[in-house]
């Protein structure tokens, strides 16, 4: 168990690499940005005088791409009925949808470079003259700093050393975070996760078995959620990992499989074909789901008699569990016990140090992407 809060099981399959535990500590100890955002000692960039111009009685839209946008969607949902506030999130293209709203809005445009086409794209079809604007955004001349400048938006800095999929815990997060009424400084978990024994003990463990697992040729990680509020999560942790470990020939491609849906779809495969998958089971007990109506079970259905469907995807996924282990097949597995911003910190700060640790572990930078940088490229040629 992370903490009251999280119960963890790792991986059954435990092969020690004596680089993981060293690569820890240097990553731990070395001056990295990204490391301290994770931390209380990260100073944020904005404050009350950077919001105090917006309307807290408008709706919040977030423009942005990947990373800009991807963990204010994580924290949105994960923790949705503490949120009064109503955010809506632009976070790709889509030329039928790409529709002014009727009503103004404050919102918020998220680019670290202030130059991402899609951002950029977004921003000059949906702004409009009464809306209220604040940039995130690196001080440096760019498309979106001039964008501000000229619409008298407040610009608050993004940091220069935190690419997009590592800053959910910096301005990028933390800002929207404040303005959906959370306590964004209870998300910083570092400090008390470093002296926790268990915690930094399973995460040793756990990316020692991933780095076997990749040796024995297993690269599709796939996360078996039965979490609807942790969908966003996912996709924050989808990009997460497969940007920062997809290169040199290398990498982990991570899947997200929406259960109970996808027991009648995929199961199938995952459980009696290919094998080249580990798994996460992830799954967050919830009070006050629907019950089932006891004068419309039948007798075939006693079973579920008295049930509501908390315990009904309760019982599936220990079901799947048990025949995940009975066929030898890798899982780890997370229960959330409370839904707070505690809780979500700790799962932010955990996957940022397993993603960089196997980084570190299988020498390949993972706060890079080269390779995308390449279409960006090719994209303008063909504009212009």
């Amino acid at each position: 168990m992370f903490s009251k809060n999280i119960s963890f099981k790792n991986f059954l399959i435990n092969k020690k690499n004596l680089k993981v535990k060293k690569n820890l500590n240097f990553i731990l100890n070395e001056k990295n940005e990204v490391i301290n955002s994770l931390s209380k000692s990260y100073k944020d960039s904005f404050g009350k005088k950077n919001t105090k111009h917006l309307n807290r009685k408008l709706d919040y839209r977030i423009i942005g791409m990947g990373g800009s946008t991807l963990g204010a969607q994580a924290i949105y949902d994960f923790l949705k009925k503490k949120i009064k506030k109503k955010f809506i999130f632009v976070d790709n293209l889509k030329a039928s949808e790409n529709k002014k709203e009727k009503k103004n809005l404050n919102n918020l445009i998220i680019s670290k470079s202030g130059n991402t086409t899609e951002t950029i794209v977004n921003a000059n079809i949906l702004i409009k003259k009464k809306d209220k604007n604040l940039f995130i955004t690196e001080k440096k001349k760019s498309y979106l700093s001039l964008l501000a400048k000229k619409l008298k938006a407040e610009v608050v800095n993004h940091n220069n050393y935190i690419g997009g999929r590592y800053s959910v815990l910096s301005e990028v997060g933390m800002l929207p975070a404040e303005l959906m009424g959370l306590n964004y400084k209870k998300f910083r978990q570092l400090n008390n996760l470093v002296k926790n024994k268990f915690f930094m003990k399973a995460l040793v463990s756990n990316v020692e078995s991933t780095i076997y697992f990749l040796e024995a040729k297993k690269f599709n990680s796939i996360v078996i959620n039965y979490d609807e509020q942790s969908t966003n999560l996912f996709n924050w942790y989808q990009q997460l990992v497969a940007e920062s470990l997809g290169k040199e020939k290398k990498g982990i491609l991570p899947i997200i499989s929406v259960m109970p849906k996808d027991n009648h779809s995929v199961m199938q495969l995952y459980l009696d074909g290919f094998n080249n998958n580990f798994f996460t089971f992830f799954y967050s007990h919830e009070n006050n789901s629907s019950k089932i109506n006891n004068k419309l079970v039948l007798p075939e259905q006693k079973f579920l008699k008295n049930k509501d469907i908390n315990q009904i995807m309760f019982a599936q996924k220990k079901a799947t569990e048990i025949v995940f282990k009975k066929k030898n097949i890798p899982f780890r597995s997370f229960e959330i016990k409370k839904r707070d911003e505690k809780t979500l910190g700790e799962l932010f700060c955990f996957f940022i140090l397993e993603t960089i640790l196997i980084g570190k572990t299988l020498k390949i930078n993972p706060f890079d992407q080269p390779a995308v940088e390449l279409i960006k490229k090719e994209t303008k040629k063909i504009l212009l």
